[in-house]
């Protein structure tokens, strides 16, 4: 996919890889609204990319909340134009230190799957309608390592992952037909918040930069099309082994 000229939408993007990629499609000429509940570190990253010649839209909102996400998709379409790009990137860990299962609670399981499956399902519905109605478009989900193997005290994270990669299979399968395409990529270990939330201590020596992940995404989108909808992709640029992403 051509990203020059395109809309993006990418959740998550006040800080870490969403901040990144936002940047990224932008510089590659999209024209990117930013997502984030905490509007300040938002505005900075907007204003950030307006300064170096990009176009960038800021809305202040949460993808788990229910009530947003239409305004979201609408206040999207009226400041860049209908989204072509549809970047889910917000995540939510759960409480840290991480807990076992077992000490996990009902209530805080329930808000990593609003976060992480049940706000991307909304999001995609209302947009990717809107896609298959011009005969394309992309819809990307950020998961994890932790999608496919069993980390002790990821549980709920790595469930909803697990789950947002599904739902993306079943997506594209469902839209085959239509042009609109989706993708579920595995950005790596990265040097961001939610990684030393996650990991206190880790060393940002063995983890990749955001920005050098956001470069790997952004070269995956332009060539999405060589790619079977609805596939699992490695950023191929993962430093270090054996911890979830």
């Amino acid at each position: 996919m051509r990203i020059e000229g395109k809309s993006a939408l990418v959740t998550g993007a006040g800080r870490g890889l969403g901040a990144a990629l936002a940047a990224e499609l932008a510089a590659r000429g999209a024209r990117v609204v930013l997502i984030s509940r905490s509007r300040e570190p938002l505005e900075q990253v907007a204003s950030s990319i307006r300064r170096a010649g990009g176009q960038a839209f800021a809305i202040a909102a949460d993808v788990a909340d229910k009530e947003a996400v239409c305004g979201i998709a609408g206040s999207a379409a009226a400041l860049a134009g209908p989204i072509d790009i549809l970047v889910h990137n917000a995540s939510e860990l759960g409480p840290t230190p991480l807990r076992l299962l077992l000490d996990t609670d009902c209530e805080d399981l329930a808000r990593v799957l609003e976060a992480n499956l049940v706000g991307p399902f909304r999001l995609t519905k209302a947009i990717a309608g809107a896609m298959a109605l011009r005969g394309g478009g992309l819809v990307l989900g950020i998961t994890s390592d932790a999608a496919l193997e069993p980390y002790p005290r990821w549980g709920a994270y790595g469930v909803s992952k697990a789950a947002l990669e599904h739902l993306l299979r079943i997506w594209g399968a469902e839209l085959a037909e239509t042009g609109v395409r989706f993708l579920s990529v595995d950005p790596g270990e990265m040097n961001t918040r939610m990684y030393h939330d996650a990991i206190p201590g880790a060393d940002p020596s063995t983890l990749r930069d955001p920005a050098d992940v956001a470069r790997a995404i952004a070269d995956l989108v332009e060539r999405a099309e060589e790619l079977p909808s609805g596939a699992r992709v490695a950023a191929s640029i993962t430093a270090g082994a054996g911890v979830p992403a």
